[in-house]
């Protein structure tokens, strides 16, 4: 991973970077999606200038599809791009103008025919399904998909964990020079989500009816997904509330954790958990703009929960599956990991000191039966607590889980 120069703000060195520099020398085209203002035309611009890491001689080239001077490069796209061949070329925004795919699925072929197989174009989009539909139909065989999250306790120092949680992972947000200056970001870019990148990314939802949905996500963080109770209280039917959340979990803006089912003979629930990816944008939906309004208020302890299952699931990496256990009756596991080679954590998450498993954890785990079980809480001591469970700080195991799925 590269040393980066100091910016402003500073740029962070991301983990990603290695995956992308071996998706590029695999595939023909790369998709990089993830939410806007995450840091994907940094990381883009970065590799694509950083000399040998494309293997092509020359710097890359960027193209942002937003703006008109270079749209207007396009107006003959197979010509110019033709024209570039030695340059790794990065289109941004590329959802603006969907019908180039099907020109650079000739293009790729093309130079497939020459000999030259991988690291042409470097595609940048901010999740949505159309993105992913319009790119599989044309490039199908030929694209490589990769996403970028917020930042990572790995991408920060650790003194700083306590600080990625308030403020939540996106660059700008977690590098404001104070607090203030954090929320008003947050509160903007939630502003510009709901009135201009939704709309132009998804089916066209009220404004005002999609940040009362979000809101409630946030106030319900982690909770259960209850269609109907969401949408009597915003007024639609249920399958318009479910379409509210398919488009925030297509953008990479929530997730649906599923339930996992397991061969017991115990009633199981059956509606996922949801939760708000960044936790700094749960805490400013709700208005929380400092780190003594976050610990004051009823939220604090699910939206460090919500921050912990992101991380671990994250550093897990694809080759995991993650769910939680829930019974009818309430007996639960926050977050159960299914490793690489069968091998099944279950993680149990508070933000205070973590005592020794109550009856309900315990009876979860006889239920699971997992190879190792963890507290995940708010210190940095990690010690043994009864039923071969262990305590440990999030960072600690986030390096563990990293050990393990390799």
């Amino acid at each position: 991973m590269p040393i980066f120069h100091a910016m402003d703000p500073p740029i962070i060195p991301r983990i990603l970077w290695t995956h992308l520099e071996q998706h590029l020398t695999l595939f023909p085209a790369v998709a990089l999606l993830g939410p806007r203002q995450v840091g994907k035309t940094t990381l883009a611009r970065a590799i694509a200038d950083a000399p040998g890491h494309t293997g092509r001689p020359e710097p890359g080239l960027y193209l942002d599809l937003e703006n008109p001077r270079h749209l207007d490069r396009l107006s003959d796209a197979r010509g110019y791009l033709g024209s570039v061949r030695n340059r790794l070329v990065v289109l941004d925004e590329i959802h603006r103008v969907p019908e180039l795919f099907r020109t650079l699925r000739g293009i790729i072929d093309d130079r497939i025919r020459d000999g030259e197989r991988a690291g042409h174009f470097l595609i940048l989009g901010s999740a949505s399904m159309d993105l992913m539909r319009q790119s599989g139909e044309s490039l199908a065989g030929r694209i490589g998909y990769l996403a970028l999250d917020p930042l990572d306790i790995r991408e920060v120092e650790r003194a700083h964990a306590e600080r990625l949680w308030t403020r939540g992972g996106f660059p700008r947000s977690f590098l404001a020079p104070d607090e203030a200056a954090s929320a008003l970001w947050r509160r903007n870019f939630l502003r510009t989500y709901l009135e201009r990148d939704i709309p132009m990314l998804g089916p066209r939802i009220p404004t005002e009816t999609l940040r009362r949905f979000w809101t409630m996500l946030a106030h319900s963080q982690g909770g259960l997904w209850r269609a109907s109770v969401l949408a009597r209280s915003l007024g639609v039917d249920g399958k318009t509330v479910v379409r509210y959340l398919d488009l925030l979990v297509d953008l990479l803006l929530v997730r649906r954790l599923p339930p996992l089912h397991v061969n017991v003979r115990k009633r199981l629930v059956k509606s996922p958990r949801v939760y708000i990816r960044d936790s700094g944008i749960v805490h400013a939906l709700l208005g929380l703009d400092t780190w003594d309004d976050v610990l004051g208020h009823p939220v604090a302890g699910k939206s460090w929960e919500g921050f912990v299952v992101e991380t671990l699931i994250r550093a897990a990496s694809d080759r995991a599956q993650a769910s939680f256990y829930r019974t009818a009756t309430g007996v639960e596991i926050d977050l159960v990991l299914e490793l690489p080679g069968g091998v099944v954590w279950a993680v149990e998450i508070k933000r205070g000191i973590a005592k020794a498993p109550g009856r309900s954890l315990r009876t979860a785990l006889d239920d699971v039966g997992p190879d190792r079980a963890f507290v995940v809480y708010g210190g940095d001591e990690r010690y043994p607590l009864p039923g071969d469970v262990e305590a440990v700080g999030l960072a600690a195991m986030v390096e563990e889980l990293v050990e393990q799925v390799g």
